[in-house]
């Protein structure tokens, strides 16, 4: 089963953290979101594999976009 990690704002992707292919662990941190000039860590909500990464650094995102995969 995939768990989708999405936007909780929106924003522009600053750092992207993890690679397809990395094991996570819950509450790690995957991305910084920048938004409202303050950088928002985005964190796994699960135990799993990156799946797919669907932004890179400087994308704008829109308030639940999905983000990246986690598998």
């Amino acid at each position: 089963m995939s768990t989708e990690i999405l936007a909780p704002m929106p924003g522009t992707i600053i750092e992207v953290l993890v690679s397809p292919g990395d094991e996570v662990v819950e509450g790690q941190e995957l991305l910084i979101l920048e938004a409202m000039k303050m950088e928002n860590p985005i964190v796994s909500t699960i135990d799993g594999k990156i799946k797919e990464i669907n932004v890179a650094v400087d994308d704008k995102v829109a308030t639940k976009q999905v983000m990246l995969t986690i598998e």
